[in-house]
């Protein structure tokens, strides 16, 4: 089989993140159990696949990054869950608000809504928001819109990157800090830290901070806007159902969050200064089946060593320390912190012991 051929072939592999919004319509247009099916999918069957199913470490070879770079279908597995994500939420709202289904059916409904809210709203929102055009960029911002959490745009990209894996940083989770804890400090500190990059900006540039030139402003000026309207649409309770599908977007966010860093940090320099990111201050995962629906998310160590390379690039590094799980399976232990403070604890110590002991053998390449 031609080389071509076989690589494009095997990038069909992302077009697997489309039965997320195909679930999602299954769950909300279904009765019964069905309606759980996102849930079900995201928490127990993609972690138990993902358990069985062997990793995969190969890196798309040097030769051919360029041409995989440049490929447009990588692109429009994006952009195609910009539409997809309004209009499941539009129709989330829709059957609802409608009163046919029985509580326990909505309630399935708004669980898969606020699930796709964080993987194909969220998730496509972050890979878009890296990107260096403004119509990539904007696409980010109005798909955090759907889970009104359009400051993460702020602070991800200039507060985030900048300080993860230091004291500075509310995203980084602490060893032995449960998961619970986190998303206090988490959310209410990095949207403090959104306005005071946004108004940090603004001084910068000789603007005034109450103006439309502070960007946090005109972020919540479209979160109203959008409130408005879903008002306008389905009453009070519409906006109700949108609020919640948001915070569970926000939590299944903010739990990836917390595996991602958990309990790792750069070192700081005498100068007062931390030493720069390596792939070892981000945990990675090879496991296949969370690789591909969450769009390469999970090989989180090369995203942070080089935040500007495109999903289908990102590579594994023998260096960075690897999950037990995909992403899906570790928020699963995550959420019980006895155990997940057990296995994550020994990994970190093994870490620290192996760079100790190989400090001087451990190298990454520099070239971009």
């Amino acid at each position: 089989m031609p080389q071509t051929l076989k690589e494009n072939i095997s990038h069909l592999r992302y077009l697997i993140v489309l039965t997320i919004p195909v679930g999602v319509w299954m769950a909300l247009s279904g009765n019964g159990v069905i309606c759980y099916l996102i849930p079900f999918m995201n928490f127990i069957g993609i972690p138990l696949l993902d358990f069985f199913l062997p990793e995969s470490k190969e890196n798309v070879p040097a030769t051919a990054e360029e041409r995989i770079k440049s490929n447009r279908l990588f692109d429009w597995i994006l952009y195609i869950n910009v539409p997809c994500q309004f209009f499941l939420l539009f129709y989330m709202l829709t059957v609802v608000t409608s009163g046919e289904y029985l509580w326990w059916e909505s309630v399935g409904k708004v669980w898969s809504m606020g699930i796709c809210s964080a993987v194909l709203g969220i998730n496509t929102a972050h890979e878009l928001g890296h990107r260096q055009n403004k119509r990539d960029q904007w696409l980010a911002k109005l798909l955090l819109l759907t889970c009104m959490y359009s400051h993460f745009f702020i602070e991800h990209n200039r507060g985030h990157h900048k300080y993860v894996a230091t004291p500075k940083d509310p995203a980084t989770a602490r060893r032995n800090e449960p998961v619970f804890l986190f998303y206090f400090r988490s959310i209410f500190l990095g949207y403090r830290s959104a306005w005071q990059i946004s108004n940090n900006l603004c001084i910068k540039q000789n603007r005034k901070i109450f103006s439309f030139h502070n960007e946090m402003i005109r972020l919540h000026v479209l979160q109203l806007i959008i409130l408005l309207i879903v008002f306008l649409l389905f009453n009070w309770q519409g906006v109700a159902l949108f609020l919640i599908q948001s915070v569970i977007g926000i939590l299944v966010l903010e739990t990836i969050n917390y595996v991602e860093h958990y309990g790792l940090f750069r070192n700081q320099l005498p100068d007062g200064t931390f030493e720069k990111i390596k792939p070892h201050h981000s945990w990675n995962s090879d496991h296949i089946l969370g690789r591909v629906m969450l769009l390469e998310l999970t090989r989180h160590s090369d995203h942070h060593y080089k935040s500007t390379r495109k999903y289908q690039l990102l590579r594994h590094f023998d260096g960075s320390p690897q999950l037990p799980l995909g992403y899906p399976g570790s928020m699963v232990l995550a959420w019980i912190p006895p155990l997940w403070f057990y296995i994550m604890n020994k990994r970190i110590d093994l870490m620290l012991l192996h760079q100790n002991m190989h400090a001087e053998s451990i190298t990454f390449d520099e070239e971009e």
